[in-house]
């Protein structure tokens, strides 16, 4: 007898191969979302960063903790020596400070964002408001000098 088909043996192969594609494919997917909900939440924790580091307009050396939605934030300030910028007399003095913050979430992930600001103060150390007197030619930590070009 000529029989055409598949012997049983075939069949399971076949089933295995076909189990192992499948499992393999639903890994790959679950993987994918796994990291797509980490991506999600690194820049969920990036904006909240970025926004606690622009909310601050006149820096004072200290450190902030909060919390926002499931995020917990820390800020720091600190005042960063500069004595080329105070060794000579000026009723401008610049203050420099680095701004830190660091947010948290999920016991094991954080992510930190670090910035420099220099502020106009006087001699004694207050800030001053508005801006500050500049000696002309003079261009204050932080700024590029900009210069006019003739139209032709």
């Amino acid at each position: 007898m000529n029989a055409r088909g598949f012997t049983l043996l075939e069949v399971l192969v076949a089933l295995a191969i076909l189990g192992i594609a499948i499992v393999a494919s639903i890994q790959g997917f679950a993987q994918g979302l796994r990291l797509l909900k980490l991506s999600g939440d690194h820049q969920e924790a990036m904006l909240i960063a970025d926004e606690k580091l622009r909310e601050l307009v006149t820096p004072t050396e200290g450190r902030e903790d909060g919390v926002q939605q499931r995020y917990q934030w820390s800020r720091t300030v600190t005042k960063v020596p500069t004595p080329e910028l105070s060794d000579t007399p000026r009723p401008v003095q610049w203050a420099v400070f680095q701004l830190e913050v660091q947010v948290r979430w999920d016991e094991r992930r954080e992510v930190t964002l670090t910035t420099l600001r220099t502020l106009a103060t006087n001699p004694s150390g207050t800030p001053l408001s508005g801006t500050p007197p500049i000696a002309p030619g003079l261009t204050p930590p932080g700024r590029m000098p900009t210069t006019a070009v003739p139209r032709r």
